[in-house]
């Protein structure tokens, strides 16, 4: 009864797009589960498996791992011999760090030999998980949990977020296709429009998006300038020569785009705070409207510098892992491991710390031009 009433809440319009939600939901899931066509890579699914054998390993540094024998059985789903069966050896170890142990209805890209087995069976070799299914389940979680609470502001969060990923994806195709374009140019045109399609999508146009993007893009460019003088001053020691482009303006170009998200969540949190403490009580003045700010910073700076470095530091927990298991010495793995995330986030977190004093500032600002004109 509770789901009827609510239903019949929703305006034509909001109707609509649940329908077409839903709708989306369903066809999207149908067709990640039955566009093996659209690979042309062969894709098969796994009908039975078999364990061969199991042996007990140990290396040089005392590691124990047991390494089993998989055989198994699948149907090919495309190619040229859709629907026949064919056989596939695994091996894949305990610990599974390199490997994966496979089970039944399980999709997985493989490599077809023409070479059949006495029975007429077909062989090969397995490439990897075909991950499209929970890649899009996952994704629907998150488009789901957005619209859910969020509902328009939510809608409008996709968007930008849409948005923002094919122009990243448009700028990378850039720079790869187009050697000489700089990597920072092309940097600081995506922040300009990552901070402005996501906070004007979201929050619409009024004084606290403005604030917000200013402050954003001071911030965010003062770390990025903060940041470049300390390559400057150290020779970019430690940066690697490893890329066939400038490892100092990539190192650069990402830490300008990795440390926007966290910059761009102070600028809104500080607008948004002071402008309803203002829109709260008029009368409120500059003094208080400044301690206020500084009091909310606080609060948020250290969580959101913590944030910044799990970010950087969770992706290179496995690499540590195998670096120490393997005894590396422990300055050498921190070395090879953590010294780019760290310095992605230390100058991730100026810009943070930077950001609050200039969120504040720009805010009054704002609400003092909103003042002059009642």
């Amino acid at each position: 009864m509770n789901l009827i009433k609510q239903l019949k809440k929703l305006t034509k319009i909001e109707l609509f797009l649940y329908i077409i939600l839903i709708t989306s939901f369903v066809i999207s899931i149908i067709f990640v589960n039955n566009n093996y066509s659209y690979y042309e890579q062969p894709i098969a699914e796994v009908v039975k498996t078999e364990l061969i054998e199991s042996t007990e390993m140990i290396d040089h540094h005392g590691n124990e791992d047991i390494l089993f024998t998989q055989r198994i059985t699948a149907v090919l789903k495309n190619s040229e011999d859709k629907g026949e069966h064919i056989l596939l050896p695994n091996e894949y170890s305990l610990s599974k760090a390199y490997d994966n142990e496979y089970q039944v209805g399980q999709k997985i890209f493989i490599s077809v030999d023409k070479v059949e087995t006495e029975n007429g069976e077909l062989t090969g070799y397995i490439i990897d998980f075909k991950r499209d299914t929970y890649v899009l389940l996952v994704a629907w979680v998150f488009i789901l949990s957005l619209i859910i609470i969020g509902r328009k502001q939510g809608l409008f969060s996709i968007l930008s977020l849409a948005i923002n990923a094919v122009l990243l994806s448009y700028a990378l195709d850039l720079y790869i296709s187009h050697s000489k374009i700089s990597p920072i140019l092309l940097g600081v045109v995506s922040v300009f429009l990552f901070t402005g399609i996501s906070l004007l999508l979201v929050n619409g146009f009024n004084e606290k998006t403005y604030s917000a993007i200013i402050a954003t893009l001071i911030g965010t460019f003062s770390s990025l300038f903060i940041a470049y003088f300390v390559i400057y001053l150290t020779g970019g020691n430690g940066l690697g020569q490893f890329l066939s482009r400038p490892s100092q303006m990539v190192f650069m170009a990402g830490l300008f785009i990795g440390s926007l998200g966290a910059v761009m969540d102070i600028a809104i949190t500080m607008s948004s705070s002071l402008f309803t403490l203002y829109e709260k009580n008029n009368l409120i003045t500059v003094k208080a409207l400044r301690a206020s700010g500084m009091e909310i910073g606080k609060d948020i700076m250290g969580t959101m510098t913590n944030i910044l470095f799990f970010v950087y530091i969770s992706g290179s927990i496995p690499m540590l892992l195998l670096y120490l298991k393997n005894d590396s010495l422990l300055g050498f793995t921190l070395s090879m491991n953590l010294s780019l995330e760290l310095a992605r986030a230390l100058a991730g977190g100026i810009g943070i710390v930077l950001t609050i004093p200039i969120g504040i500032y720009t805010t009054i600002f704002f609400i003092n031009r909103k003042r002059a004109k009642l």
